[in-house]
């Protein structure tokens, strides 16, 4: 299983105790996957649908926990889809307007509330009910990456203006929550993994949470050693071709002028780099018959550069 789907298992298995949450968690449902068609004699049908059965199974209980009825799941045959598309059918009328009432999508004359977002503000407004919309929302129409190849969190939602509420929600609790176009869609996205566990964690995805958290230390790790590999081998990269050099600039005096031609000083320094190539600066003062430290032998060096560069540019001045 995915990550993300290992995620809405356990948001699936997740029961608030609060009414108004249940409400609010249902309200995100029915925005997403619910749709209210009307039928002869002014009545109401309520319909749920989704692919996944596990989903329609949560709304089932919202419904059975928050209100009293009876629900009749069936497959919608007329959808011609690869998997089957499960429903939730609520043909009383009453008690559809009831449930209605209750995420006011009506109102208490039983007019509709006409408005572009995914939810009234009235459902939503203590952080517990945030909670539970974004745990529903999540549900519908959410998913999460593989952290261990990348961190994204989203949420597809079919209007700006809906995205746009979603992102406002999401930006209360303090997270950077962006919108993104795609194809017809609106994608409301966070891709910081810190961010992502604490929608977790709000969501009510405990274990998750720790299992994204258990990746992201590892991966930190694996960051920080590879920072290091990295820096360690630049800096030996560095110090050998550096070498190099000061070893060809002394063959080059040698072979040039000589390095007898050499103060004392530098000689002694030139001698040593070609007798031990290999070794650092430390060690390499540390040889010197009156050692010096690594700035010092650091100086002569590229003294000795030096020379060798005005006597290349001497040559090459005569030819």
């Amino acid at each position: 299983m995915s990550f993300s789907g290992s995620v809405k298992e356990e948001l699936l298995r997740y029961e608030d105790s609060a009414r108004h949450c249940c409400i609010a968690e249902l309200a995100a449902m029915i925005a997403f996957h619910g749709e209210i068609v009307p039928a002869p004699e002014g009545k109401l049908i309520l319909t749920i649908s989704s692919e996944n059965e596990s989903i329609l199974r949560k709304v089932f209980t919202l419904l059975e926990k928050t209100f009293t009825m009876e629900l009749k799941v069936s497959t919608d045959r007329q959808i011609v889809r690869k998997n089957n598309r499960f429903t939730i059918d609520i043909d009383d009328t009453e008690l559809t307007v009831k449930i209605l009432q209750a995420v006011k999508v009506l109102s208490a004359d039983r007019r509709p509330v006409t408005t572009n977002a995914l939810v009234n503000p009235i459902i939503i407004q203590r952080s517990c009910c945030k909670r539970a919309f974004l745990r529903g929302a999540f549900l519908c129409a959410g998913s999460i990456s593989d952290p261990e190849k990348f961190y994204h969190f989203e949420v597809v939602c079919t209007t700006p203006e809906k995205a746009q509420q979603m992102q406002e929600l999401i930006q209360s609790f303090g997270i950077d929550a962006k919108i993104v176009k795609r194809k017809k869609y609106e994608v409301v996205y966070v891709k910081e993994g810190a961010q992502i566990v604490e929608l977790l964690g709000l969501m009510g995805a405990g274990v998750s949470l720790m299992n994204l958290e258990n990746v992201r230390i590892l991966k930190g790790m694996r960051n920080t050693v590879n920072r290091k590999v990295n820096c360690e081998t630049a800096n030996i990269n560095k110090t050998v071709n550096a070498a190099v050099k000061q070893v060809d600039d002394i063959i080059y005096i040698r072979d040039t002028v000589g390095l007898h031609r050499l103060p004392e000083n530098l000689e002694e320094t030139a001698l040593l780099r070609l007798e031990y190539p290999q070794a650092s600066l430390k060690e390499l003062g540390s040889l010197l018959s009156a050692p010096v430290g690594k700035s010092g032998i650091n100086h002569r060096l590229r003294k000795i550069c030096s020379i060798a560069e005005q006597l290349r540019g001497f040559k090459e001045e005569q030819v």
